[in-house]
């Protein structure tokens, strides 16, 4: 048996190291079309896309795995089906419930790495991922002058270059627009020729420009004088400096996104629900306390304002005035507004609370049932493998594609019934896996059991039956 579970264990590892990769190739190829946007026309150094593609595929693993031991699972069985290696071991008295058991054990293994991952490497790699998006996407788009078009990269400059040089340096007929006084184009420069060169340390952009006139029609603030008709002037050769430092990727702190619960291990998400219970406990409590404290004032007011004619030895109808009366409603008014207020206000922060305390419980639930899952995918495709005896990679991976959508669907409904509080979290993002049990269940027995589940002809012999049942009937009729 040793030397079976061997090769059965070699026949699983390549499949399964081969999908995990294609598996990660197609996450990352979506996610990097979801922020393509964000990343054309940077100008990003080749060491930061690779960090970016890094640091993305790092938080697709938890998907990619269960995606990999499925198909993984499929291919093993299903090519140990086709070339008959599943029936001659049952022959050799081999169940195969004992031919799955060395899969099981890794699956089982795989399941708790993927747990681990998701509980100490994915938060990490989350929080760089999010801080170096949030780089990228404050950035400016990479410097690129085009010839007879209007720059505005800088900011308070509007530049155009009429033509550009072979060497990229050389420029003819250019325009320059001061707008930094905020007062539209007053101030213009025009050039004949000139050159553009960046500095050595690239922090800035010198344009020499020659044969050229500059005139400015803007109003001094300062003065008190009119505004003046046009200052004009003409130059052989003049200097413009433009400051390059908006262009360059400059890193985000990291401590910004450290309290979303994407970045957060499962100790310190139990620890944020915890604390968002006890907020929560706190709001909802202080909209009776606001209650009984202005019921309490309320009820001093009355007493200072019935003291002249209360007799303490003697009870007495009491007769307030018409300035009592009127005291009297108006702090009423003024009571009740207030508890208005702060009932409202405890409301919305409690409301906002139980919001945040649902998305952290399904962050905590979710790496428990995207591990699960790997086990699972395991208990499907082995089984089914056997059963259908189809080799290869197509209809495996038809047969993946289509679990794997249910799976990632059932998931996608039941966070959105938690964040939404239409469903307890725990039974929402545990819904998944009891819809999947029971499929592991029914295909791991009709493996064993050597059932016909995927037969054709099982399924053409029960249509004729009921075809043939159909047809008594009408005929009693």
């Amino acid at each position: 048996m040793k030397i079976a579970y061997r090769y059965i264990i070699r026949n699983f590892v390549g499949p399964l190291l081969l999908t995990f990769f294609v598996a990660i190739f197609i996450l990352l190829m979506q996610f990097l079309w979801k922020y393509v946007d964000d990343l054309v026309g940077k100008g990003l150094e080749i060491h930061i896309l690779l960090q970016f593609m890094f640091y993305a595929a790092g938080t697709l693993m938890n998907m990619a795995i269960p995606l990999a031991v499925l198909l993984a699972s499929l291919m093993t069985f299903g090519n140990m089906g086709e070339r008959l290696e599943v029936v001659a071991l049952k022959s050799a008295g081999v169940p195969i419930s004992k031919m799955m058991l060395p899969l099981a054990f890794l699956s089982l293994l795989i399941s708790v790495f993927s747990f681990w991952y998701a509980d100490i490497v994915s938060p990490k790699a989350q929080l760089k991922l999010r801080a170096l998006l949030y780089s990228v996407q404050e950035q400016k788009p990479a410097l690129n002058i085009e010839e007879g078009v209007f720059y505005r990269g800088f900011e308070g400059y509007t530049l155009r270059i009429d033509r550009k040089g072979s060497d990229n340096e050389t420029i003819e007929d250019v325009l320059v627009y001061d707008l930094s006084r905020h007062q539209g184009n007053v101030t213009m420069t025009y050039a004949k020729s000139g050159s553009m060169k960046m500095t050595d340390d690239e922090n800035y952009l010198l344009l020499t420009l020659k044969d050229g006139y500059y005139w400015d029609e803007s109003v001094n603030v300062e003065s008190s004088s009119a505004r003046r008709p046009l200052n004009r002037a003409t130059f052989s050769e003049q200097y413009k400096r433009f400051d390059l430092s908006a262009f360059k990727l400059e890193a985000a702190n990291e401590d910004f996104f450290s309290n979303s619960q994407t970045t957060m291990p499962v100790r310190k998400l139990s620890k944020e629900i915890d604390t968002m219970r006890m907020q929560m406990d706190t709001f909802e409590m202080m909209a009776s306390r606001v209650f009984f404290d202005n019921l309490y004032y309320y009820h001093l007011f009355l007493s200072d304002s019935n003291s002249s004619h209360i007799n303490d030895y003697t009870p007495v109808e009491l007769n307030f005035t018409h300035a009592d009366c009127e005291r009297m409603y108006n702090f009423a008014k003024i009571s009740s507004e207030g508890y208005v207020n702060s009932a409202h206000y405890a409301f919305e922060e409690s409301e906002f609370r139980k919001s945040a305390m649902y998305s952290y419980q399904v962050e905590y639930q979710g790496k428990f049932t995207y591990a699960l899952a790997c086990l699972l995918f395991f208990f499907i495709g082995a089984p089914l493998g056997s059963i259908i005896r189809k080799g290869g990679i197509g209809i495996p991976l038809v047969i993946t594609v289509v679990f794997f959508t249910i799976h990632f669907t059932l998931t996608v409904i039941g966070k959105n019934l938690a964040l939404s509080g239409k469903m307890p979290v725990i039974p929402a993002m545990w819904m998944t896996p009891f819809v999947f049990f029971p499929v592991c269940f029914l295909l791991t027995y009709k493996a064993t059991v050597d059932s016909n589940l995927m037969s054709p002809e099982t399924y053409a012999k029960l249509f004729r039956k009921l075809k043939n049942k159909f047809t008594a009937k009408r005929k009693e009729v």
